[in-house]
């Protein structure tokens, strides 16, 4: 069964084409790794993936709520604790399984401290943990790394492979070695020819 179909995806911002013509599928226990050079649209494809903005052209299949997206904005309420955060997403998602998101990101002893509180890189650790009670089984993930400390990559890695073994995917743009079974599709090849990316947007493009 595929979690994810992308046939021809194009994707623009600001009015202008980013990347075109890209085409993937993700099945259960597979990962996909986003490459390219910043501002060739690895952010745009991801939003439109996790259905934050519309794509120009092509087709994007997958199941009603089958998406965990997390990006720069960690995402957590600064008045909550950890613990709280983590019990508000799981009720929005519908999900479960505190202890076991609060153990995977080293988050145990700071299970009581207000959210506003934690460094830079408590807070991701934060916010990526909130991907295991939503209990969502397509990860999309940008720049997931950021802020994190050499054992926090480590333990969100294995936090991954888990997730993958467990019958879910993910697609994650990333510029670090993971150390993930993973395909790698560098978009550096689907970037908008000129014509397209530097034409007047039409109203599709310049309001996706």
């Amino acid at each position: 069964m595929t979690l994810l179909s992308v046939q021809g995806l194009a994707v623009a911002r600001g009015g202008l084409r980013t990347v075109e013509g890209v085409s993937f599928t993700l099945d259960p226990g597979q990962a996909l790794i986003l490459r390219g050079p910043n501002g060739i649209g690895k952010t745009t494809l991801l939003r439109a993936i996790a259905g934050l903005q519309r794509p120009v052209a092509g087709r994007i299949d997958m199941a009603d709520d089958a998406v965990a997206y997390a990006a720069h904005a960690d995402g957590v309420k600064g008045a909550l604790t950890v613990a709280e955060n983590l019990s508000f997403w799981a009720r929005v998602f519908g999900g479960g399984g505190m202890d076991t998101a609060l153990s995977a990101m080293d988050l145990v002893p700071l299970a009581d401290r207000p959210a506003a509180a934690l460094s830079a890189g408590q807070k991701r650790r934060l916010g990526l943990a909130r991907l295991l009670v939503a209990r969502r089984p397509l990860w999309v993930l940008d720049e997931p790394t950021v802020s994190l400390d050499t054992a926090s990559v480590l333990r969100f890695a294995a936090m991954v492979r888990g997730h993958l073994a467990g019958g879910g995917a993910a697609l994650i743009a990333t510029h670090i070695d993971l150390g993930l079974d993973a395909q790698v599709l560098d978009l550096t090849a689907f970037r908008a020819k000129a014509d397209r990316a530097a034409r007047p947007a039409g109203f599709n493009e310049a309001f996706a």
